[in-house]
């Protein structure tokens, strides 16, 4: 049996039970190979059948409603061309290259040409400075960076010994000593690998965001994201003839997970819809003329969305999706109400793919990550006593390991132990299992914190903040207080058309303290925005420092900072 068809078999049986979690996961084995290339056994393969070769597998739409569109068939021939064309300015395999482009056609003809090449892809977001890219070429060892035009002079004073890349428009070069990107379509169509790509080999290299500290240098192989996103097709739900849409930015893992891997195991179509600010209309405009049936979005965009009027999708998706962080039961309910379907959360990390999540056909409890997927062994573990239990640290049996978890921090030994001790892979977050094995998210291990005593999760208090109609966003931290050790605080971002002040500060304490248990109140309160990562997550870390500043131990007049911050203390009726 050849790669490609022990590869299909393992698709095919979590396709024909999409809504059997149960049996799907019972019945689960990761398909484990000796050599294994997405792009030659899996993606070539279905561009060679006669009966899905000019199926669509990328459609790109503008905001000025031009279009983009390649089959199966266009996107392997043309990947073959890139990967002669590297291959004849001396690319070899083992090189590493950062991808440092936007959702544009080229960005998946490189990733699968490099597939083709046994080349190591850095995804780097266009967004990065100066600072940040040196650290990729350095840390990353990049021998060749793939840029767009628009985006090669960042590059001017980023020292290292590499070659420029770049892909521009059909304008003059803006680096014409660069190697010209668009000179690959007079390469030859036919490409032979130099060998056998081991399953093994180093595929991806990622840069976490680096909510708490500096980022991580996560490594992925041939499987452990080609293979291993078996998971996140059966969490998502995609079937052969799907249209779904992530919005996601190159770069992040996430977009290899829904805009790359997932789709193209279950034979989707990957569409996506460039846009240069967010407009939720237009959005929903689009997803109804290139006819959606899967949409995954994070959660700061499903809070956008539900400040318009969801009716204005004529025909919802029937797989709605999310994941990056948990997502509030408000927001779920609301879209429930206007598409009629439920939102499914999934949780994963750049580390893995999705670990736990609600699938198709499963009853979703609000505000809960769900059940472990196939090929996953979740056990909550008890970081005072390593007890195994239903509250703890969220962690991976590593007996057997699971395909779709990484190899390591690449060169950063010290990190990789950590992470891969006493038998368990730790993620780092903390969570809860209820009697039906339904795993709720709490927080990650360094954002939970104590008050008088108790254990508060900054994703539950946030969640019932999120409930107030005037708030769209919401981050709680600890707040240093001499008697509680700390308390509850709020940073919150309004929704359009509320203005901060007193009178509305007043109404979302008393909101929370109705709908809260005393000792989980919200204290204090400001209105302001959110730090966050460039990926979008927020950086509580940078608010806790915030916060130390202005109410810690060693708070002064000097260091305290004036701003929009209210206590319960200013209330008469929130005081006892």
């Amino acid at each position: 049996m050849t790669v490609t068809s022990r590869f299909r078999e393992a698709r095919d049986r979590l396709l024909s039970l999409r809504e059997d979690y149960e049996e799907a996961r019972r019945g689960f084995a990761w398909p484990h190979f000796e050599h294994f290339n997405f792009a030659l056994d899996w993606f070539d393969q279905i561009a060679q059948d006669p009966e899905r070769a000019d199926n669509p597998a990328l459609v790109i739409v503008e905001q000025d409603g031009s279009a983009t569109r390649c089959s199966y068939a266009d996107l392997s021939l043309r990947s073959a061309q890139v990967a002669n064309w590297l291959r004849g300015h001396g690319v070899r395999r083992g090189d590493r290259m950062i991808i440092m482009l936007g959702n544009q056609v080229e960005l998946w003809e490189l990733m699968l040409a490099a597939m083709k090449l046994g080349v190591v892809m850095i995804p780097t977001t266009t967004l990065m400075a100066r600072a940040d890219l040196t650290d990729r070429v350095e840390r990353g060892g990049a021998r060749w960076i793939a840029v767009g035009s628009a985006d090669i002079s960042k590059f001017d004073e980023v020292p290292g010994s590499y070659t420029l890349i770049e892909v521009g428009g059909r304008g003059p070069a803006v680096k014409p000593r660069a190697l010209q990107y668009r000179e690959s379509a007079e390469a030859g169509e036919g490409f032979t690998p130099d060998a056998p790509t081991r399953a093994d080999e180093t595929l991806l290299l990622y840069f976490t965001s680096g909510t708490t500290s500096r980022a991580k240098l996560v490594e992925h192989t041939h499987t452990s994201y080609p293979v291993g996103h078996l998971s996140t097709m059966f969490w998502i739900g995609l079937e052969p003839g799907d249209v779904h849409l992530n919005v996601a930015s190159p770069g992040w893992a996430k977009h290899a997970w829904s805009n790359v891997f997932a789709p193209w195991i279950a034979e989707a179509c990957v569409f996506i819809y460039n846009y240069e600010r967010f407009d939720a209309k237009a959005l929903m405009e689009q997803m109804d003329r290139e006819a959606v049936t899967s949409f995954c979005a994070p959660p700061t965009v499903w809070r956008m969305l539900i400040q318009a009027d969801l009716t204005v999708l004529e025909n919802p998706p029937a797989k709605v999706v999310s994941a990056g962080e948990p997502l509030n039961a408000e927001v779920i309910d609301q879209v429930r109400r206007a598409w009629g379907q439920t939102i499914r959360d999934g949780f994963g990390q750049t580390e893995s793919t999705v670990q736990i999540a609600n699938t198709p056909g499963q009853p979703v409890k609000p505000g809960a990550m769900g059940k472990p997927l196939p090929g996953y062994d979740v056990v909550l573990v008890d970081p005072a006593t390593g007890a195994e239990g239903d509250d703890g640290e969220l962690c991976l049996r590593l007996h057997p390991r699971p395909v779709g978890l990484m190899k390591g921090y690449n060169g950063d030994p010290e990190r990789t132990a950590a992470a891969f001790r006493d038998g368990y892979y730790h993620t780092g977050d903390m969570a809860i299992r209820d009697g039906d094995g339904i795993i709720t998210y709490v927080g990650r291990s360094d954002d939970v914190f104590k008050s008088s005593d108790y254990r508060l999760s900054p994703f539950e208090l946030e969640s019932v903040l999120i409930e107030h109609p005037a708030v769209a966003e919401a981050a709680v931290v600890p707040s240093p207080d001499p008697i509680r050790l700390s308390m509850p605080k709020a940073f919150v971002v309004l929704a359009a058309g509320y203005e901060p002040g007193p009178e509305l500060a007043e109404d979302i304490l008393l909101y929370c303290r109705t709908h809260l248990a005393p000792f989980k109140r919200i204290r204090r309160l400001e209105f302001a925005e959110l730090p966050k990562t460039i990926s979008g997550k927020i950086r509580r870390v940078q608010l806790r420092h915030s916060e130390e500043l202005r109410h810690g131990a060693t708070a002064s007049e000097a260091t305290a900072v004036p701003g929009t911050e209210y206590s319960e203390a200013d209330f008469p009726a929130l005081k006892s």
